[in-house]
């Protein structure tokens, strides 16, 4: 059932399930439900690498009935900011936690030898993971549990390489391979538990009373997927198409933001990946559209003139940008390289960029020497920059050690503030659109772009500048829908086909009634339910900085005003505070 939660305690390897209707009525499912059992589980104050620090897995009741609704929402502490941690994957593992017989999975305590987690429908073993704790590579870790979980059913496995268990504030947790909860670091809240992976299978139905209305929904749903331009962007290219827009608008963050444009950009562009290296698409369960495009990364071995290996690697606009032009990096071949060391280790590719250029620049400037960063960093040079991302998970020295907390904690003890592109302690997303993109990362509940999108507003309004309270009421609108669609839980790349209309329909259909406004409503609860859990944890929207870069770099719409940035905050806020 979906108003099933199961609490796993890792400390004296207990679970207990619980029947909680009250959320599921309430909170809808995934990120509504991941807040409300995080703001029940979680101290105040709790260090976020202590074992009190809970993790929350959520799905929504969409979830195993329409296309789309494939996210699992995690909702933990976060110990990149200290604050708000939720991370969302697609993959199989929502349909597998349902199928499960759930609808959020709460995990606490922690282990004092390695473990992972295997869950089979109403049974958990605790099973001992000595011998895969120092395996750096997410990839072997998952085949080895691949072969020893033979479970039927719908079957996922969430697992953490060596980033995670070095405790690397941006570490992340792995999914299928090829999907990632990779905000905010869940890979070091897995570490500090000492759990290396879950496993989840399940073989459950849903029984839904209107089949006939059922499946006219789905149809329409999966019509508009496949036969409209709703999501063809998603299946030609993927977000991997920004990349030559945003660098045509002169909007694509460069070598650490000190450009808006990358004169290489079109030989890591979407359309040249496609032409020259894409290997395959594949997609999320009960996903129509395949936007995970697989590039075929060909390498000889050094031993053998005449042997090749070729490996799949994921790619998309936020890996092309933080891996790509914030680095200079203008071969495609490199990329992928660089993108697949990232991965082996299980890190965020968006904060490793950022911090990666951070360093860069550092060094370039002499505020850095190379006995901190142990190599001449340079644009471009990505086996420096692989070798970089090695030591920021071995941790050879304490400049490491100090990046491997992000880009805010290092430039707070070796200097570089004023282009430490990070807000509310969290690195910035590949866009430089204008001010509503910044306000996003200001005022969203998790600083990430995807929050309230800020930057399709700067591009819709093509350089025109709204008045600053308009601005806030546009991104907290937005946001407050966004919490609507990730608590069905809907992948947002399915906003444009998850109408109002469609979504109370669908949710109709899923035997839940929901006018259109109270669902509105239940997105502004839930958003203002996160932002009272930060404010209990220490967070106050006045001690919120931009960084000097972004104010020096143009964007499409001038450059960006610190004072009408200020007034877009406050403004905000007090929507929050009603």
């Amino acid at each position: 059932m979906l108003s099933n939660v199961l609490y796993i305690n890792l400390t004296d390897k207990t679970f207990n399930v619980r029947e909680r209707k009250d959320l599921f009525e309430r909170y809808i499912g995934g990120s509504g439900v991941a807040i409300k059992l995080l703001v029940e589980e979680l101290p105040a104050g709790t260090d976020p690498l202590a074992p009190a620090n809970p993790i929350v897995l959520a799905v929504g009741p969409l979830t195993g009935i329409f296309p789309f609704a494939s996210k699992t929402v995690a909702m933990f502490k976060s110990p990149l900011t200290g604050n708000l941690g939720e991370s969302h994957a697609g993959g199989r593992s929502a349909v597998a936690i349902r199928m499960a017989g759930y609808g959020a999975i709460v995990i606490k305590g922690a282990s004092e030898r390695p473990v992972y987690i295997s869950i089979l429908n109403n049974r958990v073993f605790f099973r001992d993971a000595g011998a895969l704790w120092g395996v750096r590579s997410s990839f072997t870790v998952g085949r080895i549990i691949r072969e020893r979980e033979t479970n039927p059913g719908a079957r996922t496995i969430m697992r953490i390489g060596g980033a995670g268990e070095k405790l690397v504030r941006f570490a992340s947790v792995t999914t299928e391979t090829y999907r990632h909860f990779g905000r905010l670091g869940l890979g070091a809240v897995f570490g500090s538990k000492r759990l290396k992976a879950i496993v989840v299978s399940g073989m459950n139905k849903i029984v839904l009373r209107d089949a006939r209305a059922y499946r006219e929904l789905y149809d329409s749903i999966y019509n508009l997927s496949v036969k409209s331009e709703l999501m063809k962007k998603y299946h030609d290219l993927g977000t991997a198409a920004n990349v030559k827009n945003l660098n045509y608008l002169r909007a694509l963050p460069t070598k650490n933001l000190t450009a808006s444009c990358f004169e290489f950009a079109e030989n890591i562009s979407g359309e040249k990946l496609a032409q020259e290296h894409l290997g395959r698409r594949v997609a999320c369960a009960h996903c129509p559209t395949a936007c995970i495009h697989l590039g075929a990364l060909r390498e000889r071995y050094q031993s053998e003139p005449y042997f090749y290996k070729t490996t799949m690697v994921s790619y998309d606009h936020e890996l092309i940008y933080a891996l790509g032009t914030m680095l200079g990096i203008s071969d495609a071949t490199a990329l992928l390289k660089l993108i697949e060391e990232v991965d082996i280790y299980g890190l965020d590719a968006i904060s490793t960029g950022v911090c990666l250029a951070w360093a860069t620049e550092m060094l370039e400037r002499g505020l850095l020497a190379e006995k901190e960063t142990l190599l001449a960093l340079r644009w471009g040079d990505v086996e420096k920059y692989i070798e970089a991302v090695r030591n920021i998970v071995n941790q050879p020295n304490e400049f490491y050690a100090a990046l491997g907390r992000g880009v805010a904690q290092a430039s707070s003890i070796y200097g570089g503030t004023d282009f430490a592109l990070a807000f509310g302690g969290n690195e910035m997303a590949g866009y430089h659109t204008g001010p509503l993109f910044y306000g996003t990362l200001l005022t969203g509940a998790r600083h990430s772009h995807l929050d309230s999108a800020g930057y399709s507003f700067d591009e819709k309004n093509a350089g025109r500048i709204v008045e600053p309270e308009a601005g806030a009421q546009m991104l907290f609108e937005e946001e407050a829908w966004r919490n609507v669609l990730t608590s069905l839980v809907v992948c947002l790349f399915a906003r444009g086909i998850y109408s109002e209309s469609i979504t109370s329909e669908a949710l109709r259909v899923a035997g839940y009634s929901f006018s259109t406004e109270e669902l509105r409503e239940k997105g502004r609860e839930i958003l203002k339910l996160k932002h009272e859990l930060k404010a209990r944890e220490g967070f106050n929207w006045q001690n919120l900085k931009i960084p000097k870069r972004v104010l020096e770099t143009e964007t499409p719409a001038g450059k960006v005003d610190a004072d009408y940035m200020q007034k877009l905050v406050e403004a905000y806020f007090k929507m929050v505070r009603k």
